[in-house]
C-alpha cells in the first residue's frame, strides 16, 4: 500500500471515491491524526490516480464516459474472473454443485463427501478415508467444501468467500488465494472428520481461514492494504462460538460443522501470522 496524499479532515471526498472505483483504481482512505490519507494499492496505477486527483481539485468531471462502457456489455461479466479468478471460479463451482444436487440428489453428496457413502440392504454404508485415498480418490480431502445443504448456507458462505477472497487476490495474487483455499479447505475437512463426522460440507471453513488471514494482515502489516471492519470480526467469531453452544441447537442451528470452522480459522491465522511477519520485514 502506497501513501499518495494527505487531505484535510473536512474535505468532501465522496466524488473522488466514486471516481476511483469507477476507474477501477485500487485504493483506501484512512483517518489519521493529521487528516485523511489516500493510499494506492497498485503502483502501476499511480499516474491514473494523480490525473484524477488533479481533475478533482479543479472541480472537473471525474466519471468515465458512458459511451465507452456501452459496447463492453458481455465482457463486463468476465471482470470478476479477471480480478479474482480463484475466488470467482470457486464461487461458480459451488453454485454448479448446488444446482447439480437439485437434479441428482444424494448421488452428488456420495461422490463429494470426505468418504465414500452408499446404501447396502437399506442401511448407510460408510467407507474409509484411508482406502479412498489409496484408490486415488484424493479429491475427497477438499470436495466437501463445495457441498451446501440449503440456500442460506450457500449464500452466507459465498458472500464471505467473495468479500475476503477478492481482497486477497487483488492485493497478493491468485497464488496466495489458491494456497489458502487448498490448505484451509483440507485442514477444515480433516478437523471435522477427526470428530467422527462424515456427512458435512460447506465453504465456511475456508471463509473463517480468510477472515483470520485478512484480519492478521490488516493488524500486523497495515500497509499491506488489507482491511476488515472490527465489528465484522466480532460478529463472525461470535457466530462461531454461538453455534458451539446448546442454545444454537435449541433455535435450529445445531447441525453446524463447528470443528471445520475452528480448523479453518487456525489455518488462516497461521498463514496470516507468517505472511504478515514477512510483510513487516524491511525489503
Amino acid at each position: 500500500m502506497y501513501r499518495v496524499i494527505l487531505l484535510p479532515h473536512d474535505a468532501d471526498t465522496r466524488d473522488l471515491r466514486r471516481a476511483l472505483w469507477a476507474h477501477r483504481i485500487g485504493h483506501r482512505f484512512t483517518e489519521e491524526t493529521e487528516g485523511q490519507v489516500l493510499w494506492l494499492v497498485d503502483p502501476a496505477q499511480q499516474e491514473a490516480m494523480l490525473r484524477l486527483l488533479e481533475r478533482w481539485q479543479r472541480g472537473e468531471s471525474l466519471m468515465p464516459e458512458r459511451r465507452r462502457a456501452a459496447p463492453s456489455g458481455g465482457k463486463s461479466l468476465m471482470v470478476p474472473f479477471r480480478q479474482a479468478p480463484v475466488a470467482a471460479t470457486t464461487l461458480a463451482l459451488c453454485l454448479l454443485v448446488f444446482a447439480t444436487m437439485g437434479v441428482l440428489g444424494d448421488r452428488v453428496i456420495a461422490a463429494l463427501a470426505i468418504v465414500p457413502l452408499g446404501v447396502i440392504n437399506g442401511s448407510l454404508a460408510i467407507g474409509s478415508l484411508t482406502d479412498a485415498l489409496a484408490s486415488g480418490q484424493v479429491w475427497r480431502l477438499l470436495s466437501p467444501a463445495f457441498l451446501h445443504f440449503g440456500w442460506m448456507h450457500l449464500i452466507f458462505n459465498m458472500l464471505w468467500l467473495w468479500y475476503f477472497g477478492r481482497q486477497v487476490e487483488v492485493l497478493q495474487g491468485s497464488g496466495r488465494m489458491l494456497t489458502i483455499l487448498l490448505t484451509a479447505g483440507i485442514g477444515a475437512n480433516l478437523a471435522q472428520y477427526a470428530t467422527g463426522t462424515v456427512l458435512f460440507g460447506g465453504m465456511s471453513g475456508v471463509d473463517f481461514a480468510l477472515l483470520g488471514y485478512v484480519w492478521l494482515m490488516s493488524r500486523r502489516a497495515p500497509r499491506s492494504g488489507f482491511f476488515v471492519p472490527q465489528m465484522l470480526v466480532v460478529f463472525m467469531l461470535g457466530w462461531m462460538l454461538f453455534t458451539m453452544t446448546d442454545m444454537a441447537g435449541a433455535v435450529g442451528f445445531g447441525n453446524v460443522a463447528n470443528e471445520a470452522h475452528l480448523g479453518g480459522l487456525v489455518v488462516g491465522l497461521a498463514l496470516g501470522w507468517y505472511h504478515s511477519g514477512r510483510a513487516r520485514r524491511p525489503r
